[in-house]
């Protein structure tokens, strides 16, 4: 049979390879015609609720009408130019927003095409910044187990090289420094002995490879895709003592925890500190287009500057794409413009009542439930495919990864839809 005597589904099995697939056997695919609000319609004509916020990014919904009308005016006008020796208003009034929302120190943006993008882009950034300081020896980095930055090369380096999705590409990647993952959880009393709290290991393994590390990268309070992993913020606050004693930079990873996801603005903002680079990304645009960024503070981008070649050597032909700058905007005033700390309060209220018989079954190890992020953690690995089997009957779409049956609803989700987005992980909790 022809390509062209395909069926749509048919075609796709056959010929578009998805994530984290096997080709051979690629599981079950729903077709998706349409989105709105909180819901995906399929091309039976069913819904279903996205309770992922399509890997955690349409947080306002599904064709939100500010965020694609936003789009398609800025499409009517210039829907792309280079970056290079150019500029244009979107770019200038979504940084002018950014900087309204962002810790107060980080005051140079750099705009990306991808989430995994800004992380190669914060590493490069601290690499360039240790040479134009005059230690060319620091282009290694440190970072915590259980942690995920992205599928790029670079971002793959500083994901668990054990327990995380790249361990068979080891011999191919940089050679990174790991220390186990902060160990106190969040919610719990902070223990102040560094062999218990973690910054014992931490300032070890920093004093000791001190001269080859540029800079220190983490997922502030949420480990995303290691595992659903909430930690206490004090071991930020005390890294960041460690890294300046050290001259290393401190990198936070917010691509996943951003724009009011955890319950705060940013997870950064569980701390008393600030980091060096922050990687923004997801929810940037409400999900409507692939953007991200990475933003720093004067020290570091003069720094970069002032050193050999005097340039920062990064430059995406996509960089700043004005219609992504546009829907970022609009997503960001929609976000700032509601009561988004009550909403996700309302969120967090919910999950934590409707998920608690969760905790009688044998089979799960814990539920956690923090800002607008709810998870079901089993004794075993969960299969996503038999998840997506259940889809139609609960009128819910789950994904779960690992021992993780999780949501991250739209912050829109009304009571009655995140209802039925927690009785369908209650249910995947007794069943799978």
């Amino acid at each position: 049979m022809s390509a062209s005597e395909l069926s749509q589904l048919e075609f796709d099995q056959q010929h578009l390879w998805h994530p984290y697939t096997n080709v051979a056997k690629p599981g079950p695919t729903f077709v998706v015609k349409e989105g709105e609000g909180v819901h995906i319609t399929l091309g039976d004509g069913s819904r279903l609720i996205d309770a992922m916020s399509s890997w955690w990014c349409m947080m306002h919904g599904h064709r939100n009408p500010a965020i694609t009308q936003a789009i398609h005016d800025q499409l009517d006008r210039l829907p792309h130019v280079m970056f290079g020796g150019l500029t244009h208003d979107p770019a200038i009034d979504l940084g002018r927003k950014l900087l309204d929302i962002t810790p107060n120190s980080l005051t140079r943006i750099f705009y990306c095409d991808s989430g995994s993008v800004s992380v190669e882009v914060a590493m490069k950034m601290a690499v360039q910044y240790q040479h134009a300081c005059g230690f060319a020896g620091r282009s290694q980095f440190a970072t915590v187990r259980s942690g995920y930055h992205g599928d790029t090369w670079k971002a793959m380096s500083v994901c668990d090289p054990d327990t995380g999705m790249h361990h068979l590409f080891q011999g191919a990647l940089s050679v990174q420094h790991f220390v186990p993952r902060p160990p106190i959880r969040m919610g719990e009393d902070w223990v102040e002995d560094p062999a218990q709290n973690g910054i014992g290991a931490l300032r070890a393994l920093l004093e000791a490879n001190a001269e080859q590390i540029a800079g220190f990268i983490l997922e502030p309070v949420v480990q995303g895709t290691g595992g659903m992993y909430f930690y206490h913020p004090e071991y930020l606050n005390q890294a960041r003592c460690l890294c300046d004693d050290l001259g290393i930079l401190l990198i936070f990873d917010e691509i996943a925890t951003g724009f009011g996801r955890t319950g705060e603005m940013f997870a950064t903002d569980f701390c008393t500190v600030e980091p060096d680079i922050i990687c923004l990304g997801k929810g940037l645009t409400g999900g409507h287009i692939s953007f991200a960024c990475t933003m720093t503070n004067d020290r570091v981008a003069l720094g970069v500057g002032g050193g050999n070649p005097g340039i920062f050597m990064h430059g995406p032909t996509y960089m700043a794409n004005p219609l992504a700058c546009a829907a970022a905007k609009a997503s960001l005033d929609l976000l700032t413009a509601q009561d988004w700390r009550g909403t996700v309060a309302g969120l967090a209220e919910q999950m934590q009542a409707e998920l608690a018989p969760a905790r009688d079954l044998a089979n799960v190890r814990d539920v956690r439930v923090l800002g607008g992020i709810g998870v079901i953690e089993m004794q075993h690995r969960v299969s996503a495919d038999e998840a997506h089997a259940r889809a139609h009957e609960m009128g819910v779409f789950l994904r779960p990864f690992g021992h993780n049956i999780y949501c991250m609803p739209p912050f829109i989700t009304t009571p009655d839809q995140l209802s039925e987005i927690t009785a369908g992980m209650l249910r995947l909790a007794r069943e799978l």
